[in-house]
């Protein structure tokens, strides 16, 4: 099914920087739980992410990262998670992530 153009423009997804990652055992599958700030309109936000594959936390720490802010809050075990970062997804199920070539502000809308 085919996604609108109105459709497409509630997704709102916005540049955040990483600023704290801890591991997160109780999740199935490996993932990382991330802290990321998304400049004074957003706020900080919490996400799992199963990015361990590619990145260890350190690489993750003040990494800009792309995610999607209005999907409601999710539930994973004990953590709850209140934004989608985006990434490419490999054949093995690895996950590169999107971010912008260049420092930008935290915050800024993607389009």
């Amino acid at each position: 099914m085919d996604l609108t153009w109105s459709e497409f423009e509630r997704t709102d997804m916005r540049v955040g920087t990483i600023i704290e990652v801890n591991d997160f055992p109780e999740a199935r599958k490996p993932a990382y739980q991330l802290t990321i700030d998304f400049g004074s309109e957003i706020g900080i936000r919490k996400s799992s992410a199963q990015i361990t594959v590619h990145y260890k936390k350190e690489d993750l720490l003040n990494r800009q990262i792309i995610s999607v802010v209005n999907f409601p809050k999710k539930q994973i075990g004990k953590f709850m998670s209140e934004c989608l970062v985006l990434g490419a997804i490999g054949k093995e199920g690895d996950v590169i992530l999107l971010a912008p070539d260049f420092k930008i502000e935290n915050g800024l809308r993607i389009g």
